[in-house]
Formats: C-alpha cells, structure tokens, sequence
C-alpha cells in the first residue's frame, strides 16, 4: 500500500513536486505541500459523494477512473482541503499516490526528502517525543 507523508519543515519552496506530478495534483503553499490524503473509503467525502461511482479506493489510494466521470463536480467541492480539480476536459483529477507508476514522481523529485512513503521515521520521532514528556512526569 503506497501513502505519501509531508514533513512542511523540511519543504523549501521548489516546486519540483509540483512540476514533476502527472496529475499536476500537488501544491506548495507557503512551505507547505498539499495533495490528496487518501481519506479511508468509508469516511473519503470524495467517495461517498460521486453520483457515477467513478472514484474507488485502489492499492490504498483514492483514484477517479477518468472513463466514468462525467465532470459534476460534486468530488471537487465536498473536498475538505480542495485537493481535486477539474481538467481542461472539465473531469475530476487529484493525486493517485502514481498507483500505475513505478515510483512516486513528487518523491523522485524532491531534494530535501519532505515527501516520503515511510511513515516509520516520523513515527518513532513522536514515540521518543513523547516517551521523553511521560519520563518528564515520572521524576
């Protein structure tokens, strides 16, 4: 299952990501990237919303299969961070974790490692976070 994780204090405003995804789904605001989240199916307001069912959940992404969207719209604004668009075609389009692509091209491209797949090291740097503040309360 591919996930694509966000580290806003390492991103330095490049815009490789940007330039580089073949959704053209991803944008940098003020040192912040901003893309899809791949809510899970269930709560995905995306999802439930489409009238067509032309988005599914896939390998752990969100994707729109561009063959059923008949461009409502409805995706686009029930979108709580508005990370879909509508194409020059006037078809939904977000990011799809590059699901067909061997590699994730926004990872590819950026120099700094603010994007990533693995979520482990993010992770163990809140667990000792908080291991350190509960050590804190102990003495």
């Amino acid at each position: 299952m591919r996930e694509l994780i966000a580290n806003p204090k390492l991103c330095i405003d490049c815009m490789k990501c940007e330039r580089n995804c073949p959704q053209n789904a991803i944008r940098i605001y003020d040192g912040v990237p901003l893309f899809c989240m791949h809510c899970s199916p269930e709560k995905a307001p995306c999802l439930n919303i489409c009238p067509e069912g032309a988005i599914k959940e896939t390998g752990g992404a969100i994707t729109i299969d561009s063959n059923i969207c008949i461009g409502c719209g409805m995706c686009r604004d029930v979108c709580p961070i508005g990370a879909i668009s509508m194409d020059i075609d006037g078809l939904a389009t977000k990011c799809d974790l590059c699901i067909n692509e061997d590699s994730q091209q926004c990872i590819d491209s950026c120099p700094t490692g603010a994007l990533t797949n693995d979520s482990s090291n993010m992770v163990n740097t809140k667990q000792s976070k908080f291991i350190e503040e509960l050590k804190k309360l102990k003495t």
